[in-house]
């Protein structure tokens, strides 16, 4: 058996657990028959589009099983909590939230109680659920969520909380339901894990290593959506950019675009994360070729400095982003890039930080996402010692967001007066009589006029803010 094979779930396991769907959904079905009540889920979903894409899995086993969604709590029969580990704030936000509902579980003892994900993988806080939250009734994490009918259907017949975590690197598993949160568009994840065992990060640990799907397999899946009417689908993984590596068949994420280029139906194609070191030049090629490929890439850089960025292992320099930077700008004229940024990682000085505000200014970024370091034990980055008070790494914060803003904002004025194709989403959530979408760079626009979700519209832009746009629709390109 090659290694390949035995990284994916067998068709026998699905199988199963396919039967205990079937087997829950029949119950449920006979318990409604008995008292005319349907069944409801909540699931909550914390940290990145990889999380988001795994709760659309669970949405959708389910929904199989008979169960309706919702969002308030009080009608939910189960409630499932899907973490986030990166930073601690969401930590504590978990254990807040899971605390709140033990006045509901006490009213409502049959209610299903969950909690999943990357928090999930690590030790310290499954035994914080464990002695603080007795009220929890099944824990597993990221590897098995393939299992979670199996694991769901003992929690229903239990009285003590249900612990499953597999602590191997996981399995690439195939035909799991899902309940996508949108038709028009969809996450797609292409690999999971990450290898690159940045300091700060517990992604590796608590993710795995790196894992292709095999590209059959993606590209079978974004036919069906297309043919379902779904017009964009995000490309995820920890780092797209080196999926295929561990396939060792010479198919990388270039090859890829290529081959989702040339399906019909799909319009957009986007993709995140990308790690600075593997953006080759026959990707920028293909980004450049594919009509598909969206004008925007984010591109996480952490830090300016090249002390910081070695402690950070990056493996990469300043000057090296830099160039990187440089030539996509150059074979892609008007990209929008976004970025990552910490601030206050340890051994960060302010002549380091200045580094920082220097690629900042260089590259002009269309946005940045920027946080104040986050200790995460277990990591490389949690044994290193500060230089600066806490009071200089806010300041330095402010510093950088001010900075970043106006240059978003500059950014926005250019394309004020200018029409620019929008993929409506809905209406707006800030104003119920406008619609809201994206341009291809990924910019949010509010816009006047009348369109269906999902449409490809033009929108001339009359209005702009720091983080998105106002507009109205046009018809044949006439302002």
């Amino acid at each position: 058996m090659t290694r390949r094979e035995t990284d994916h779930v067998t068709s026998e396991v699905i199988k199963q657990q396919n039967e205990i769907i079937e087997r829950i959904r029949q119950n449920n079905e006979n318990e409604y028959q008995k008292t005319g009540r349907m069944k409801y889920y909540r699931v909550i979903t914390y940290g990145c589009q990889q999380n988001n894409s795994d709760s659309e899995k669970l949405k959708g086993m389910l929904r199989l099983m008979g169960y309706n969604q919702t969002e308030n709590n009080e009608e939910a029969d189960v409630i499932l909590f899907n973490t986030c580990c990166v930073r601690e704030n969401a930590e504590m936000k978990l254990y807040g939230n899971i605390g709140a509902l033990k006045g509901l579980k006490k009213k409502k003892p049959d209610l299903i109680i969950g909690v999943c994900g990357c928090m999930m993988q690590q030790k310290h806080a499954v035994d914080m659920i464990k002695e603080k939250y007795s009220h929890v009734d099944l824990i597993f994490g990221t590897h098995n969520i393939y299992k979670f009918p199996e694991i769901f259907e003992k929690a229903l017949h239990e009285k003590y909380t249900l612990i499953d975590i597999l602590d191997t690197d996981g399995f690439i598993v195939e035909n799991i339901p899902v309940e996508r949160d949108e038709k028009h568009k969809a996450w797609v994840t292409i690999m999971y894990g990450c290898n690159n065992f940045c300091s700060y990060c517990i992604v590796p640990y608590v993710r795995g290593r790196e894992r292709s799907r095999n590209p059959e397999d993606i590209i079978e899946e974004i036919r069906s959506l297309s043919q379902d009417g779904c017009k964009e689908v995000m490309l995820l993984g920890q780092n797209v950019n080196s999926y295929g590596k561990d396939l060792k068949i010479g198919f990388d994420f270039a090859d890829l675009l290529y081959k989702i280029n040339s399906i019909d139906g799909i319009e957009r194609i986007r993709f995140m994360t990308s790690h600075p070191k593997d953006l080759s030049d026959k990707l920028i090629k293909a980004m450049c070729e594919c009509s598909k490929v969206c004008e925007h890439l984010h591109l996480p850089f952490q830090a300016g400095s090249n002390k910081i960025l070695k402690l950070m292992n990056r493996k990469y320099t300043k000057e090296e982003y830099l160039e990187k930077v440089n030539k996509i700008k150059e074979a892609i004229p008007g990209i929008a890039l976004t970025t990552d940024i910490i601030v206050g990682f340890p051994g960060e000085t302010t002549e380091d930080f200045e580094e920082t505000l220097d690629v900042v200014r260089k590259v002009r970024f269309d946005q940045a996402f920027t946080f104040i370091y986050s200790k995460r034990e277990g990591t490389a980055a949690a044994k290193m010692m500060d230089v600066i008070s806490e009071e200089e790494k806010r300041n330095n914060f402010n510093r950088l967001v001010e900075v970043q803003n106006q240059i978003s904002r500059e950014i926005n004025e250019s394309y004020k007066d200018n029409i620019y194709e929008v993929l409506v989403d809905g209406p707006s959530k800030t104003n119920k009589n406008m619609l809201t979408g994206r341009t291809r760079t990924g910019k949010v626009v509010n816009f006047k006029g009348e369109a269906k979700i999902g449409e490809l519209v033009n929108v001339k832009i009359n209005e702009v803010h720091s983080f998105s746009l106002n507009g109205e629709i046009v018809i044949n390109n006439q302002s």
